[in-house]
C-alpha cells in the first residue's frame, strides 16, 4: 500500500490476501500454507516453475559470471542465439536479446524505422506491450489514452481480414511495417482462419512492407508448434520471442530477424543497446530452456496435452453453452473460454482461486478467461483442474442465475 501502490494492494486483497513465496512444476505456494495449481502465468511457464535444468544453468552462471562488462565477446549469448535460431523459421538467423517482450517490440519498431518503414500497421485487439512504442501498437484505448500522443502514423486494421490490411498497405507502399500475432492471446485467444498468415506474408511482400510476427506469447511451443507461423510455413522478416524463453526462471526476450532485415543492427552494434540486454545469466536461462525443450520433446507434449485439455474443457463447459458460456477455443496450451457477460469472468476467476487454481483474464477481451498451463502437467493434475473447473462453473452459474434481472 505504501510503496508499491494502493491499486495493487486492493487487488491483492480481492484475490485472497495471500503472498506467493515458493513454486515448483505447476504449483505455486502461498505464505498461508496453501498451494495453487498454476494454469495461468500469462504464458511464461511452459516448462513449469523452477525447471531443474534451467535452475542449474542459472546457478552455474551466477557462480562464474552473471553479468558482463559489455567490452569483450560474450559466449553465452552467442550459444543461446545459436540454439534459438536452430528452431526459428528458415532464414531468421540473427538474434537480439532484450529483457522483456515489450522491449522486443521496441527493438522491432526501431529496426523497421532504420529501413525507412515509419508507418506501422497493427491489428485491433492486438497486444504488444505497454512501453511507449509497444503501447502505440497495442490497440486498446484503456491503456493508450492516458499516454497520448503516442507514435505517429499507426493504423489499426481488423484481425483476420486481409482485405482491410491490403487497403492500408496500398496507401503506404514501401514505407510500412506490419505487426501481427499468429493467435491473439490478450485479445481473447482469437484464432484466424487457415491461410491468413500466408496472405499477410504475401501482401507485405507485394507492397514492400516489413513483417513482424509477435510470438512473445504464442511461441516456444505454446501452440503445440515451436512458433505459430510454423502451421502455415510463413517466414517473417522479424520474429519476437519471450515469456517461455525465460524457462520461468530469469526474464529474457528476443527479436530474431533475417540477415537482410537485421542489417542495420548487425553493422552497428551500438545502434540499439541495453545495459542488461543479453546478460550471461539470462542467456544461460534461455539456452537451458531450449535444450530442455529439445530433450523433453516439450513442443509435441504441448500439442498432445493441448488437444486433451481443449476437448475436456469443452465437455465441462457444454452444459453452460447458450447460457453463460459462449465458446471454448484454443490451440495447443493456449485456451480461451468466452462468456456472455464480463462479470462471469471475474466471478469464475475468484471461484477458482478459492478452490486452489490460478488462471488468467485477457487484457484486450474482458469476457474471455484464458488458460496457459505448463506442458509438465501430469494426468492427476489435469484431472484436478477439470474437476475444480466444473465445480467453480456450477457455483458461478448458480450464483449469477439467482440474481434479479433489471
Amino acid at each position: 500500500m505504501k510503496h508499491i501502490g494502493s491499486g495493487r494492494a486492493v487487488m491483492g486483497r480481492v484475490m485472497g490476501g495471500m503472498a506467493e513465496v515458493r513454486s515448483e512444476g505447476p504449483w505455486i505456494h502461498a505464505d498461508d500454507g496453501r498451494r495453487f495449481l498454476d494454469f495461468g502465468g500469462y504464458g511464461v511457464f511452459i516448462l513449469g516453475h523452477r525447471h531443474p535444468a534451467v535452475v542449474e544453468a542459472v546457478h552455474r552462471q551466477i557462480d562464474t559470471h552473471p553479468l558482463a562488462s559489455r567490452v569483450f565477446l560474450e559466449p553465452v549469448a552467442a550459444r543461446a542465439a545459436q540454439a534459438l535460431a536452430a528452431h526459428t523459421p528458415p532464414g531468421v538467423d540473427y538474434v537480439h536479446f532484450v529483457n522483456s517482450g515489450a522491449e522486443a517490440t521496441e527493438a522491432a519498431l526501431k529496426l523497421a524505422r532504420a529501413h525507412g518503414r515509419t508507418s506501422v500497421i497493427t491489428t485491433r485487439r492486438g497486444f504488444h506491450g505497454k512501453t511507449l512504442g509497444a503501447l502505440s501498437v497495442t490497440a486498446n484505448a484503456t491503456y493508450q489514452t492516458p499516454f497520448q500522443p503516442l507514435l505517429p502514423d499507426v493504423t489499426q486494421v481488423d484481425y483476420d481480414d486481409p482485405a482491410d490490411l491490403e487497403q492500408a498497405l496500398a496507401a503506404r507502399r514501401d514505407r510500412a511495417c506490419v505487426i501481427v500475432e499468429p493467435v491473439q492471446g490478450e485479445g481473447g485467444v482469437r484464432i484466424p482462419r487457415r491461410g491468413y498468415l500466408r496472405q499477410v506474408r504475401a501482401l507485405c511482400s507485394a507492397y514492400g512492407a516489413l513483417l513482424v510476427v509477435d510470438e512473445i506469447q504464442t511461441g516456444m511451443g505454446r501452440l503445440g508448434t515451436w512458433w505459430g507461423v510454423d502451421v502455415e510455413g510463413v517466414c517473417p522478416d522479424v520474429l519476437l520471442a519471450g515469456k517461455g524463453l525465460s524457462g520461468g526462471v530469469v526474464p529474457i526476450a528476443a527479436m530474431a530477424a533475417t540477415a537482410e532485415a537485421y542489417g542495420p543492427f548487425s553493422r552497428d552494434p551500438y545502434l540499439h543497446t541495453s545495459t542488461f540486454g543479453a546478460s550471461p545469466i539470462a542467456c544461460a536461462a534461455a539456452l537451458a530452456t531450449v535444450r530442455a525443450m529439445e530433450a523433453e520433446n516439450t513442443v509435441a507434449r504441448s500439442a498432445a496435452l493441448g488437444l486433451r485439455l481443449l476437448a475436456a474443457v469443452r465437455e465441462v463447459c457444454a452444459p453452460y453453452e447458450g447460457g453463460p458460456v459462449r465458446e471454448v477455443r484454443g490451440r495447443g496450451l493456449l485456451i480461451g473460454i468466452e462468456f456472455a457477460e464480463e462479470q462471469a469472468v471475474g466471478e469464475l476467476l475468484l471461484e477458482l482461486i478459492a478452490r486452489g487454481v490460478l488462471v488468467n483474464h485477457s487484457l484486450n477481451s474482458t469476457r474471455v478467461l484464458r488458460l496457459t498451463p505448463p506442458a509438465v502437467v501430469a494426468d492427476a493434475e489435469l484431472d484436478l483442474f477439470l474437476t475444480t473447473l466444473a465445480e467453480a462453473l456450477r457455483s458461478t452459474a448458480d450464483r449469477m442465475s439467482d440474481r434479479p434481472t433489471r
